[in-house]
Formats: structure tokens, sequence, C-alpha cells
């Protein structure tokens, strides 16, 4: 059995689902990609089990035929060859694949296709309909606030409640959490899951920022997200998320506002000399003065900045980690943002001045425990 396609083209859909295979895999097939070819179309899939893309071409072919080909030495060899027509030709038997060029020939072990793991079936499931610019915003907004300890697993991927009116994408290590809120967007039911930030991420590289739609059909176990002839299949985290509510202060009376860009760049110098293992700056608000400051002591150094900020509110004097405050302030979009504070124990909440169209966003941060000293 033969195909023709060519290198480039074959090589960029190879680039859009190879982020699934895990550099370790655990069965070796795992290191393969799918190619299950039907009527003259050729369909990719990678999988690590727990989630899977797939992309399709047509190609040239004389016979339907399934097999499952090396990612790496595949990919490789693509990258090495210049722009021009490829065939592959399968021996059934075998399963060995050689590929000829104009150049030379490249032979290949394959493994069969029915060996390959089938995707999940979503049967019974519900569907949703976002533009691609908005799932990007969403995923790009929260997933920096996901957790990394395997074991709060429940927090390392972001949290999706669905309900008739709104959708929420909420993202929390329990140092910060980032709540954002679709108004635009009414799934109809009610429906929460838990979606794994390896999937988010691979959403994030290939989406793109337009109104192109995207199709999310979701069960109780896994969600779909079908787009521009892309299918990525993730399992949920099956894990049950805390009571974000719970920690976000219901009254914070101090509230400061100052330009988002001045205040990420002063936090940005201060945090150079802080410590190295806390990172911990000071923020001292009073009257319409905001005092950003930062020491080492261990290795004596210290930076103090004064910027113009509005504030209403008591005299304020408190300590965050600066990496979680960048964070933030990096995955903001507005001109100005807002601080709200109840006291020095507790969060403090950072707003945008103004929101994007249908869109509320709340970002927290939890303080840090300083010391009686200031710079």
């Amino acid at each position: 059995m033969k195909f023709i396609v060519n290198t480039s083209a074959l090589l960029e859909k190879l680039q859009q689902v190879i982020g699934t295979i895990a550099s370790k895999p655990i069965l070796p097939i795992l290191d393969h990609f799918l190619f299950d070819i039907k009527d003259g179309v050729l369909t990719i899939t990678s999988t690590d089990l727990e989630t899977s893309m797939s992309t399709s071409l047509k190609v040239e072919a004389d016979a339907d035929v399934m097999v499952a080909v090396p990612s790496r030495l595949t990919m490789d060899t693509l990258k090495a060859l210049p722009n021009q027509p490829i065939t592959f030709t399968l021996d059934e038997k075998s399963n060995g694949i050689e590929l000829r060029s104009e150049n030379g020939r490249y032979k290949l072990a394959g493994q069969p296709g029915n060996d390959f793991p089938k995707n999940p079936d979503i049967d019974g499931s519900a569907t949703l309909t976002l533009p691609s610019g908005v799932l990007l915003n969403c995923i790009s907004k929260t997933i920096f606030a996901t957790g990394t300890d395997d074991l709060r697993l429940n927090l390392t991927g972001v949290y999706v409640q669905l309900s008739e009116e709104q959708v929420n994408f909420v993202a929390t290590d329990a140092n910060r959490l980032v709540k954002l809120t679709r108004k635009d967007v009414k799934p109809g039911v009610e429906q929460n899951f838990i979606l794994p930030k390896k999937a988010l991420n691979l959403l994030k590289s290939t989406l793109s920022d337009d109104d192109l739609p995207v199709q999310i059909d979701y069960n109780n176990t896994n969600a779909s997200f079908l787009f521009g002839g892309v299918r990525l299949i993730c399992r949920f985290i099956d894990e049950r998320y805390p009571d974000y509510n719970a920690v976000i202060p219901a009254k914070n009376p101090n509230v400061m506002q100052i330009n988002r860009l001045d205040f990420l760049n002063s936090v940005r110098r201060i945090s150079i000399f802080s410590n190295k293992t806390t990172h911990q700056i000071r923020l001292k608000i009073s009257g319409s003065e905001l005092v950003i400051s930062a020491e080492d002591i261990d290795l004596a150094n210290e930076a103090t900045e004064r910027l113009s900020c509005e504030y209403d509110g008591v005299d304020m004097e408190i300590g965050f980690n600066s990496r979680l405050v960048l964070d933030m302030l990096n995955n903001m979009d507005c001109v100005n943002v807002k601080l709200e504070m109840s006291e020095p124990s507790r969060a403090g909440i950072l707003l945008p001045d103004e929101n994007e169209e249908g869109e509320d966003l709340l970002m927290l941060v939890m303080p840090m425990m300083l010391n009686s000293t200031s710079v």
C-alpha cells in the first residue's frame, strides 16, 4: 500500500499533535503517531492515554490503511528533507514503512494500527460553542495560577463552572487565585469539571485569537474540543475542587488604583533586591503615595521606590510574594488596576479598572508576614 504527501504539509500537521506525546511514554506504542487513511484522507492521532489530539489532510492513496508510525524518527526525517512530495510504502504484514524522496529512501519500523489506543467515546455528551479567541483568553488568564503539586491534584488544573447564564474559569495554587467569568457565554446547564494543565497548554498553543468557533462536547469524564480541523480530547481530573469563594474577602474597604505598567515595572525592579527564597516585597500605602520596598538581610541588599496612586482607605502596610504579583499584572490587559484590601493579614484582591466586554476578572494573592522593620 502506498500514499504520497508533501513533506512540509505533513510536518505541519505532525507538529500540531506532537505535544500530547510524553517524553517517557508508559507504553512503546504511545511514542507513535497513528496514521489512519480512509478515502484519501490521512488522520493523524497522538495520545498519552489522558490527552489525545488528531488532525487530518488529503493524500494520494491507493487503499485504506492504519499503522502506527514512530513519531520522533518520522519528524526528524521530514525536518531534514526539502519541501517535496514523499511516498510512504507500507508492508501490511510486517508494518515496515519505507519513505522515498527525490534523493533516497528511508526505512522505519511501524506497529499495528489496531494496537493503538482508541479515543474515548463521549456518550450522552452536551455541547457548548465558544469563539476561539474567547477560549484562548480564558485559558491564558487562568492557567498560570494553577498548582504544580501532584499531592494536591485538584489544584493542578482549571476549574470550569457552567451555569444557565455564565461560565467561570477558576485556578489556584493556594497562594493565589484567579476567577474569570464570561457573562456573554450562556451554557444553559449546570456542570462543573477540572481541565488538566497539559490539555490547556496544548489548546493555548494551538487556538487562534479570532472568532473561529470551538465546539466543546463533554460528559462526566471527558471533553472534546473541535476547531479548525483539529480535535483534542482530554480526561477530567477526577477530584473535588475546593470552595474557592470561602477565601475571597467579602469586604475590602481599602482601595488603591494605579497604572498597571508603572506598578508592574516597579515591582520587577524592586524584586531584584528581595530575598531569593521568599521573594517578599513590602507595599506601604498612605495618602496618594505607594512605597514599594524589599530587602535581603543576609546579603545587605535593599531597594525602595515611590509611585503616585489613588487611594481610599486607612494607611496600610502589607507584604506579598513579588513573583505572584508579577504573574498577575503580566496577565492583565488593562491600563489601570485596583488593589482592594481589608487588613494586612488577609488576601489582597487585584482587579482591572475596566473589564473587557462580557468578562469579569478577579485575582487574589495571599499576604506574607512582615517583620517589624521597614526599608
